[in-house]
């Protein structure tokens, strides 16, 4: 998946993946293979992303920050786009 970069996830993650059905696999193929549809290249500790991918045929979006000393992929949360505030891809917000 991400090479021998650990993926570690935070506790708030791990709570709202378990409210919203949203496993670890999912969260891990959406890292490997999803699509950067946001920057946040000033958040500290480290620089993160927004990640969409398309995972058991429902979009997942996750945040998740890079570690690169460490070689971590930190995840901060993951959640099911909400249609009604993103475009019919879930790449771009309405409001």
């Amino acid at each position: 998946m991400a090479g021998e970069w650990a993926v570690v996830y935070r506790v708030h993650a791990i709570l709202r993946m378990a409210e919203r059905g949203i496993s670890r696999g999912e969260v891990e193929e959406a890292i490997a293979r999803g699509e950067t549809i946001e920057n946040y290249a000033d958040d500290t500790p480290y620089p993160s992303r927004l990640v969409l991918a398309t995972v058991e045929r429902r979009p997942i979006h996750v945040v998740v920050a890079r570690n690169e000393d460490d070689r971590e992929w930190i995840v901060i949360t993951a959640y099911q786009p909400d249609p009604s505030e993103w475009d019919s891809e879930f790449k771009r917000r309405t409001r």
